[in-house]
């Protein structure tokens, strides 16, 4: 079967092994033709062609319901629900959307373009599933870098404490680092685990410790632990930790092996539980150069497919304001210990990776974890120092409370820079800062700046450092106007007061 003609997920039923690695090969000579030409998100769908394939041929895709967090892994799936012919017009007005949109396909189950959000939505339809008295099933995926947002662990928290709601979340780890080795042993080991003697032994041991003579109901602390101690048979650490928040733990599993992929989601389908799967992908894979440059090519304008670098614009722009402020940012803790820059997760976007590679001393990243960032630099403000926190401002969205209550209220004097303030363009309306002044301008003592160009967003920024106060500096995406900056020396500006450009 070619992948053009597939209309319908639920037509990969019954296709064989080498089948689905065919279309595979496909999928990635898809994605990396329309990526290579208008630009997008390449690593995170390339490494989950195999997990989507194995995923969907274990499930009834009328049915069941997937909840891919954030959309960047989201490529695979939307050329293999119907959108193939229409691929060409990714992140275009009218076009194929760069993340999951509920009014594009009925298989685009919730919406996202933010992260961390994706095990809370299907654990809340595996709720309604069971109230309505239905029985179809629901399959969280997010990656592990998703998984530091606090909310993806709340979700698990929660879904953790209902042993009699099924879901399962698919954990794709495409870093490496919180994973174990993965093998033959690793994955007869889960086979074990995961068998139906197995499973009764341990649902059942306690029930059969009761009905032991001179012990009846007070069991001893000993032999309380014996059922935990079975259900954590052969679990690798980072297992031990969500078999502990109530969940089947399944993995590491090669997120490149169809086979065991297949038999492993069929296993976890048939456990009426919260089950997570730990899958262990390579992001980029099948693209050498995405491959050997993950960050790089985790998104990437239009570029030379043979090369792998960039095509350049025929007209050079200015430099970019996020790395007009990185620079600047950097000069000025060359100076002052005292600041130090935050992000949460967005070391390059925002253009503090200058600072981490050059003072990483002062260049703190929280992961996806953009509330803990507020309060984070709040705490620090109280004590002296001068944190500045670049967030992109539709993330910083997700701070509000955080804003109002730790920082504005207590008028702490703590720098909010927020990139891609504005409009941003194909990344759709999940990413447009446009929300910012109007949220922004209704919290106590927060004085808010917009520069005009590169030079003014220079002066600002030394403003908002030195301002007994909070302060949020918008700055737009792209480049600047070219207008000359100033390596050091920077004056503040006068706050309230207006520079008359024409009379």
């Amino acid at each position: 079967m070619l992948l053009s003609e597939l209309s319908h997920p639920n037509q990969l039923h019954g296709l064989t092994v080498s089948q689905l690695e065919e279309i595979a090969c496909q999928i990635r000579e898809r994605h990396l033709q329309v990526v290579s030409t208008s630009g997008g998100h390449l690593g995170p769908g390339l490494g989950v062609v195999e997990l989507t394939l194995a995923l969907y041929q274990t499930l009834d895709l009328d049915f069941d319901k997937v909840v891919w967090d954030v959309g960047h892994q989201g490529y695979p799936h939307k050329l293999i629900t119907g959108r193939f012919s229409q691929f060409d017009s990714l992140r275009q007005q009218n076009g194929v959307a760069g993340y999951l949109k509920r009014s594009e396909s009925k298989f685009d189950h919730f919406g996202a373009g933010h992260a961390s959000t994706s095990i809370s939505a299907a654990l809340g339809m595996a709720i309604a599933r069971d109230r309505k008295g239905e029985n179809y099933k629901c399959v969280a995926v997010i990656g592990d870098g998703a998984l530091t947002g606090g909310m993806a662990l709340e979700a698990i928290n929660h879904a953790g404490h209902l042993p009699n709601t099924p879901l399962v979340v698919v954990l794709n780890d495409n870093d490496m680092s919180i994973s174990p080795p993965v093998g033959a042993l690793s994955s007869y080991l889960n086979k074990v685990r995961v068998s139906p003697p197995l499973q009764f032994l341990s649902d059942s041991v306690q029930e059969s410790v009761k009905n032991i003579p001179l012990i009846g109901k007070d069991i001893p602390e000993e032999l309380k632990n014996i059922k935990g101690s079975v259900r954590r048979l052969s679990v690798p650490k980072v297992g031990a930790v969500f078999e502990e928040l109530g969940f089947t733990y399944m993995g590491p599993i090669d997120g490149h092996d169809i086979v065991n992929l297949v038999k492993t989601f069929n296993a976890a389908h048939k456990l009426k539980r919260p089950v997570l799967v730990h899958v262990v992908t390579t992001k980029g894979k099948g693209y050498p150069y995405a491959e050997a440059d993950q960050v790089g090519y985790h998104a990437q304008s239009a570029f030379d497919l043979t090369t792998g670098k960039s095509i350049p614009s025929k007209k050079p722009k200015p430099i970019s304001y996020s790395k007009i402020f990185g620079q600047t940012l950097l000069k000025i803790c060359e100076q002052d210990s005292k600041v130090v820059g935050i992000t949460a997760a967005m070391a390059t976007g925002t253009g503090l990776d200058i600072l981490q590679k050059n003072i990483p001393d002062q260049y703190i990243d929280v992961g996806i974890a953009e509330q803990h960032a507020v309060t984070l630099a709040a705490g620090m403000s109280c004590d002296g120092l001068k944190p500045v926190v670049a967030i992109y401002s539709t993330f910083l969205q997700r701070a509000f409370d955080q804003l109002i209550h730790d920082v504005g209220i207590q008028n702490l004097p703590v720098s909010f820079v927020l990139d891609r303030a504005g409009i941003v363009g194909a990344d759709g309306p999940t990413h447009q800062g446009q929300y910012d002044i109007s949220y922004m301008r209704s919290i106590p003592n927060f004085v808010l700046m917009a520069p005009k160009d590169e030079s003014e967003l220079q002066r600002m920024l030394i403003t908002s450092i030195n301002h007994n106060g909070p302060t949020a500096l918008r700055i737009p995406r792209g480049s600047g106007l070219g207008v000359a900056v100033m390596d050091e020396g920077w004056e503040p500006l006068n706050i309230g007061e207006a520079e008359i450009l024409e009379e």
